[in-house]
């Protein structure tokens, strides 16, 4: 795995990019993920002995990229958890389709189940059992051919939730091996980026911004000019 990017430090967080491809956490796979990348961080920078604290309070999927926060203290881990479930975290992604939407801005609504055997999400009726609420927001920035550039805000936040709604409206993500085209396959990185997130500080209360873009020399980023939405 590359350096670790730090954006922010002090000593209840820690705001770091994840890059696409890194798991959030240790998987199966037995690759270099990202709550031990930070752990190991802290460890060497502090010299600190035996092993530091990290609290991991929030995921990204896999082959997303983009910003996260890590507590460095149990109180903050809480804390911020708990803006969580109150959604007062907020994320923004940047997401590139297959597909342009027919509606430049859309509110979507589905229930949606996860077959645990199959590891896929699904679009499900709300009378299915298991079935959980999922809704975001998206407004196009830009188009490229088929290609779209879009605005997502999470409204809620459920597994592959953003690919699997997306696909649902038939724009699914550049580069979904899963949820996406077969012609896409060819693509290493989707086309999904965190790239900005919000939240008040655990302690200081004071509201935290942070932005980053994705790697605009990489597939499917170079396709658009992404510049102008990370210039705070």
């Amino acid at each position: 795995m590359e350096e670790l990017i730090v954006l922010y430090e002090d000593n209840h967080v820690i705001v770091v990019v994840k890059p696409q491809n890194v798991p959030s956490q240790e998987d199966a796979s037995g690759d270099e993920d990202m709550l031990n990348k930070v752990k190991k961080y802290i460890k060497e920078k502090y010299n600190k002995e035996g092993e530091a604290f990290v609290g991991l309070v929030h995921r990204l999927d896999r082959p997303t990229g983009g910003i996260m926060v890590f507590a460095k203290t149990s109180k903050a881990a809480a804390r911020l958890s708990e803006q969580i479930k109150n959604n007062q975290m907020n994320k923004t992604y940047y997401a590139v389709t297959s597909q342009i939407p027919q509606l430049k801005q859309n509110n979507l609504v589905n229930y949606l189940k996860k077959d645990e055997k199959n590891n896929i999400v699904k679009i499900v009726p709300q009378s299915e059992q298991g079935a959980k609420k999922a809704e975001l927001s998206y407004k196009v920035l830009q188009t490229n051919g088929e290609l779209a550039l879009l605005e997502v805000k999470l409204i809620t936040g459920r597994g592959h939730q953003i690919r699997v709604q997306l696909a649902g409206i038939n724009c699914p993500l550049f580069g979904d091996n899963k949820y996406g085209k077969e012609k896409n396959k060819k693509s290493s990185n989707l086309g999904l980026w965190a790239g900005r997130l919000e939240f008040i500080h655990p302690t200081t209360k004071q509201k935290m911004t942070f932005a980053c873009p994705p790697d605009c020399d990489k597939e499917p980023w170079n396709k658009f000019y992404l510049d102008k939405y990370f210039i705070r």
